[in-house]
């Protein structure tokens, strides 16, 4: 069996591990599965260190391929089905990609990019794609039996990168070869410091490629949770699936809650919630007012921690510290050291603000899948950063202030304006532009551009629309600005520097956050 679900294969056999809009699987089916399709991509001639990518949609199968590749050292790249053929095209080429298992629900994006790769291995789930192999009958052809090697394997996944392409984040570990049983120790650490009970049921409501969300889920399940899925969010469905499942744990980001609390009120007194053990949030930041309602709904089981896709969990916080500390992200994890130091790189006093610096007691460091520049640029005397700027009380508690980089955060999905930008500035009519975060209700923050047009193109009414076409066609819809100011000219030193902060600070004037 493979091995981090054979205490649930044997204990529970017939309980459902997976449930998703299709149907459940089993522990039983389960383990038989993920042990099916180790020996199927073994076969095909794949083996650790070899790199896998998944372009789907939450389904169980996607569970399956992550504890397959789990149990067989592979690297496993998770992919934003957002992106455009041309995005997923290039992370393909970028990581070294052997193997592609494909939703048909984005059956055109994946053909177009693979198109004239030496892309051996192409998987497609459910219903079939042109070119690729049925995902079951893949499976069918593999040997019985469980594997005679297993040694672990884990995600990579990618975040948009700053010059406009999205950059592999890699943790950086001081042995390889590990074993598979470290990833039953890391579940079991996850569970302890997440408040996932024996026998949890967790829901996922959230894209799985997400790093968060593939943490509250998938360590979750090797820790024997069942995982409830669905493949987009329904905040009136949400609230039945809790119900309904008997949930215990689930991640959300403010945006969500911001829906949530929007539901009709018989949507939401019809709700019981007494099954939840424990409600985590992060990703983005969330208003302390949707915070406050949140937690007068759904009681002192709202937690939050600090974090990213680079830094992973840092610190965490539950609803009576935040109620006595409002706004802040809580205090370090134990094995996470945070440093606020000014720009000279000196440790600066509790209350006074500086750039946040990370390092990990165990050894662990992050860095930028083939890219030894970008890694150098965030590391610093033996620490590391992820541009964010903060600050801690006399009680050792961190709020977060602002960021050095121009990093937008809208419902959870990091957004970098030098991609956007990079692509309105080749359009005819612009001459200049400056893309930047301004504040959002619902999502925290929307996008927003501001352009310097051609000399003799005229702001006309219609033409906000068509950049936005424009962006559209080469970018992934969430990318694209939500409004776009006109300007004469943007304000640039001489030697081209943009003070993007002039741009962006009249959006944020009496708004409380800054992020």
């Amino acid at each position: 069996m493979a091995r981090l679900l054979r205490p649930y294969a044997e204990t529970r056999p017939e309980a459902p591990a997976l449930t998703d809009e299709d149907g459940v699987t089993t522990w039983r089916e389960l383990n038989t599965r993920v042990d099916r399709l180790a020996r199927a991509l073994l076969e095909a001639g794949l083996g650790a260190g070899d790199t896998i990518a998944v372009h789907s949609a939450n389904r169980r199968e996607y569970f399956e391929v992550m504890a397959a590749a789990s149990h067989i050292g592979l690297r496993y790249v998770l992919v934003n089905w957002h992106w455009t053929a041309d995005e997923l095209r290039y992370v393909l080429r970028d990581a070294g990609v052997r193997a592609l298992f494909s939703d048909p629900a984005f059956a055109a994006q994946a053909s177009l990019a693979v198109d004239g790769l030496d892309l051996p291995i192409l998987i497609s789930f459910g219903t079939g794609m042109p070119g690729f192999t049925s995902y079951e009958q893949f499976l069918a052809a593999a040997p019985d039996g469980e594997p005679e090697e297993q040694v672990m394997g884990g995600p990579m996944f990618y975040t948009s990168g700053t010059t406009g392409r999205p950059k592999g984040v890699s943790r950086k570990r001081p042995t390889t070869g590990t074993p598979v049983e470290a990833l039953s120790l890391a579940s079991g650490h996850f569970a302890t410091t997440f408040s996932v009970p024996d026998e949890a049921r967790t829901l996922l409501a959230g894209p799985v490629y997400h790093s968060a969300q593939w943490m509250f889920s998938f360590l979750a399940l090797l820790g024997g949770s069942s995982v409830v899925m669905r493949r987009s969010f329904d905040p009136a469905e949400t609230l039945r699936l809790i119900d309904r499942h008997a949930i215990t744990n689930v991640h959300l980001v403010p945006t969500q809650f911001v829906r949530l609390l929007r539901l009709d009120p018989a949507a939401r007194r019809s709700f019981s919630g007494g099954s939840l053990v424990a409600v985590w949030h992060g990703a983005a930041p969330c208003s302390p007012e949707v915070k406050r309602q949140i937690i007068e709904w759904m009681g002192p089981i709202v937690n939050e921690y600090y974090g990213s896709t680079e830094a992973g969990v840092n610190t965490i916080i539950g609803s009576r510290q935040w109620l006595a500390k409002p706004g802040s992200v809580g205090r370090p994890q134990p094995a996470t050291e945070i440093h606020i130091l000014d720009s000279d790189g000196e440790p600066v006093k509790p209350g006074r603000q500086g750039q946040i610096w990370f390092r990990y007691t165990n050894g662990d460091d992050v860095e930028y899948w083939g890219d030894p520049d970008k890694t150098a640029s965030i590391h610093r005397a033996g620490l590391f950063t992820t541009g964010d700027i903060g600050y801690f009380d006399e009680d050792g508690y961190l709020f977060l202030c602002d960021r050095t980089i121009d990093m937008i955060i809208s419902g959870g999905v990091n957004i970098y304006p030098a991609e956007i930008e990079n692509v309105l500035i080749t359009h005819p009519a612009v001459r200049d532009v400056a893309v930047f975060g301004i504040p959002d209700d619902e999502f925290g923050e929307q996008v927003k551009a501001a352009v310097e047009l051609t000399d003799g193109v005229q702001p006309t009414d219609d033409l906000p629309a068509e950049l936005m076409t424009f962006c559209r066609d080469l970018l992934a819809g969430y990318k694209v600005p939500r409004s776009i100011d006109f300007l004469p000219e943007l304000p640039r030193t001489p030697t081209g520097k943009l003070y993007k902060r002039l741009l962006r600070e009249p959006y944020w004037q009496g708004v409380s956050r800054r992020i």
